[in-house]
């Protein structure tokens, strides 16, 4: 397995893009519409996308892979957020790009994607309806937790005492994984158990 990242240009938030055979890849998140030609640069074709929520610098891009094929999926309770007047408001009433969810995700659901199995974990707090998603010893948390940091609980259905359970719920997991972030640099969860300032396990 190998996982590439795509770092944004601009304001946007880091892109994932996971492979198991060098040309099919699942994108967790796609912030921007330049996400698809990097792919392809690379030889990859994305099959899939895995929203770890719906906030636009995070779905920039859904509308390019949609229209190119790729299948959307983000949590159960992040469907509604994504295409709100709230959501819009956030980022000053931009345009939200026209997808479609091809299905929404609860908390232990799995789902294999080119050739890789990847469960489904719900991490609510900086937004309802977040997820994060672990597959092999990777752990992709979206902006729930960075390094030595967690995301902000200020905006539409953030919640400061749902995202600290989320994270502990993190710390809880057996043994130690790779932690690729939704801003930033990655991190381990051994380490964050031990260092983050902000949520101690």
């Amino acid at each position: 397995m190998q996982v590439i990242k795509i770092y944004p240009k601009g304001f946007a938030s880091n892109t994932y893009a996971v492979t198991q055979d060098g040309r099919d890849c699942v994108l967790i998140d796609c912030a921007q519409p330049r996400v698809l030609g990097e792919c392809r640069a690379r030889g990859l074709n994305p099959v899939a996308v895995l929203l770890t929520h719906g906030h636009y610098d995070h779905i920039g891009g859904c509308g390019e892979l949609w229209k190119s094929g790729a299948a959307i999926y983000c949590g159960s309770r992040e469907k509604q957020l994504i295409f709100s007047d709230a959501n819009r408001a956030i980022f000053h009433d931009i345009v939200i790009p026209h997808f479609e969810i091809a299905g929404t995700l609860k908390d232990g659901d799995e789902l294999c994607l080119c050739g890789l199995n990847f469960r489904a974990i719900s991490t609510p707090g900086h937004t309802a309806g977040g997820m994060t998603y672990i597959t092999g010893n990777c752990m992709f948390t979206g902006d729930t937790l960075f390094f030595e940091s967690v995301g902000r609980t200020d905006l539409e259905t953030g919640n400061s005492a749902e995202l600290v359970a989320s994270v502990k719920k993190l710390y809880s997991l057996e043994g130690d994984y790779k932690v690729y972030c939704g801003h930033g640099e990655d991190t381990a969860l051994g380490y964050e158990r031990k260092f983050n300032p902000y949520v101690r396990a």
